[in-house]
């Protein structure tokens, strides 16, 4: 054990994990030369053409240091904070941690909160300055800035390139002699920690673990605390490039477990695993649960796919546990499940992985966020309001309270204008500002939850030049005055469109969506009033015209009343359509609602 070392990789976004981690699995001899390629640890088609990590990765190295061999055990993360759910996770399994700094952008809002999230564990922590190598480094500056956040000395600092590969000796040097072995017991139970979980359709479930307490061996007949349920262990082993089976896994190792478990809902990431024969009486903790930030409906294209949607959904969410569903139905849209989501990337990437892996057409619905409502009747009994149908009604509402964030945003001293006025309008209130340099300000503001949900990190972003860095962390609910506005297409409320909003941005947003919609929707053969309600009074209104045959074209003169008689007929028709027509609306016209700025 005291030759295991288990580490995590941490930084914000674009900060040089993934080139990085290439570098050290180069240089260990863990990868060759024909299995090379740039961001070796991101599998998913979806991470190389965004070029962002979405899932944890992990992987065993050896390495050889003075003559020892040892075995280091790398998680490489994500930096978006939609994903910081993974970033806990992994750092739950791991005893020190690479914190690494852009050399050129210095620190960010996002590395803070995950150096906050590695502190809180007591894990050790490397800095790690990299992109050296950049003509717009600034290595000195930037050393200082680390030193300052962390109180540690400049020459702990390693300086590095993911790109040219310059100090990853030094990096394995520090990693060997700065973070501690793992420490536990071999010959207690066994008890080891489930942190990720993937779903392979011959083999079943594939569980990652990390072993705490005791070994775990193939063909041990196991036990998962959590559901209470025992299987078999047919394969155990540990994760290179591919998995290598093993005989047994000791405490402090990093490795895999096939049981053949079919259903994905019997494996919980952060249960624990113990044996069935002498269980461990206490299970691990330190787990929180998710906390969805962002609620939409994901609803299948055709009804018929509910069942496999369902599937769909259960074997994601093994692979990624931050996502959470429940079944709900719609008047407009069928059957489909109401999920949560820790942000507007998360279920955009969800959307994604649903249709590339799964081949599921699926139509979400307008984000939204998750509200408390009280009645006159009871005014002590909480409504939790997840979608704006489930709203009481405006004559027996006492009052709806909201979600509020603590937001932080690091930018440049030029953009301090932009970024408030933004925020302002955001119903924001300042609550700090410090300045971290002479050129770089962290802004924190208080903020409803619901008005950053759509497009308020876009926006940032394009205020701020791109060098606005945000991340925020909630503080609880605050009464505010909300209405429910409905959209109306030819008198028919359509519920999927509904969205709560506040009272005085509500003409304004209801005016837009019908504006909107009257480009999106394509013309019928009548009329379409397109409206914007609260309760039973009409704010906006905009009509879809309708296509029309011209019947009097035959009438090539003679009396004018024989071309009314004829109008008058087609004008009979038309009100006979619209009463029994119906509307289909495009799936663009459910999403061109998030972008009502553009």
């Amino acid at each position: 054990m005291k030759n295991i070392r288990n580490f995590c990789i941490i930084a914000h976004i674009d900060h040089g994990k993934s080139t990085l981690a290439d570098r050290l699995l180069d240089f260990t001899g863990s990868v060759t030369d024909r299995e090379k390629q740039d961001q070796l640890l991101d599998n998913m088609d979806l991470e190389r053409e965004r070029g962002i990590t979405i899932k944890s990765h992990a992987i065993q190295m050896e390495y050889t240091y003075e003559g020892e061999q040892y075995i280091l055990n790398l998680i490489d993360t994500p930096g978006h904070v939609d994903f910081s759910y993974e970033v806990s996770r992994s750092i739950a399994a791991c005893e020190g941690a690479l914190l690494i700094v852009d050399a050129a952008q210095s620190i960010q809002a996002q590395t803070i909160s995950n150096l906050y999230l590695a502190l809180e564990n007591d894990l050790e922590i490397i800095p790690v300055l990299n992109k050296i190598d950049l003509p717009s480094a600034n290595p000195e500056e930037v050393t200082d800035d680390i030193v300052d956040l962390l109180g540690c000395d400049p020459e702990e600092v390693i300086p590095a390139s993911g790109k040219t590969g310059l100090g990853v000796e030094n990096i394995l040097a520090a990693i060997i002699e700065r973070i501690p072995a793992p420490e536990g017991n071999p010959n207690e139970p066994l008890q080891a920690l489930i942190f990720d979980s993937v779903y392979n359709p011959f083999r079943g479930v594939e569980t990652y673990f990390r072993v705490i307490n005791g070994s775990i061996r193939k063909g041990q007949s196991i036990k998962f605390i959590n559901t209470g349920k025992s299987y078999f262990a047919d394969e155990v082993g540990t994760l290179k490039l591919k998995q290598v089976p093993k005989q047994d896994i000791k405490a402090g190792d990093v490795g895999y477990l096939i049981t053949g478990i079919k259903d994905a809902r019997e494996v919980k990431v952060g249960d624990t695993i113990t044996d069935a024969k002498t269980p461990t009486t206490n299970a691990i903790g330190g787990f929180e649960d998710v906390k969805p930030m962002v609620f939409a409906g994901i609803y299948p294209v055709d009804t018929e796919d509910y069942e496999e949607l369902r599937a769909s959904m259960e074997k994601l969410q093994l692979n990624d546990a931050s996502l959470v569903f429940q079944p709900e139905s719609s008047a407009a849209l069928g059957f489909g499940f109401r999920c949560g989501f820790l942000g507007m990337l998360h279920l955009e990437i969800i959307q994604e992985r649903l249709e590339r892996e799964f081949d599921m057409t699926v139509i979400t619905t307008v984000p939204n966020v998750s509200y408390h409502a009280f009645t006159n009747k009871n005014p002590d009994d909480i409504v939790i309001v997840n979608n704006p149908s489930d709203l009481p009604e405006p004559s027996t509402l006492n009052r709806v309270e909201e979600p509020y964030i603590k937001a932080t945003i690091i930018t440049k001293s030029d953009f301090v204008g932009p970024v408030m006025s933004l925020c302002i309008e955001k119903r924001g209130q300042i609550t700090n500002q410090t300045y971290l340099t002479t050129e770089r300000v962290e802004l924190s503001f208080d903020m409803p939850l619901a008005e950053i949900v759509f497009d308020f990190y876009d926006r940032l972003k394009t205020v701020s030049k791109g060098y606005a860095s945000f991340d925020y962390s909630p503080i609880g609910m605050r009464a505010s005055k909300l209405v429910r506005v409905d959209i109306l297409l030819n008198g028919q409320t359509v519920d999927a469109l509904s969205a709560l909003v506040h009272a005085d941005n509500a003409y304004t947003i209801g005016k837009k969506m019908t504006e909107k919609l009257k480009e999106l929707i394509p013309r019928q053969q009548f009329d379409i009033p397109v409206q914007a309600a609260i309760g039973a009074k009409i704010i906006a209104r905009e009509t879809i015209k309708a296509l029309r045959k011209d019947v009097t074209a035959k009438c090539y003169g003679g009396d004018i009343s024989r071309k009314r008689k004829l109008l008058e007929k087609q004008k009979k028709g038309k009100k006979r359509m619209r009463q029994v027509g119906n509307v289909e609306i495009p799936q663009q016209a459910f999403m061109a609602v998030l972008k009502l700025n553009d």
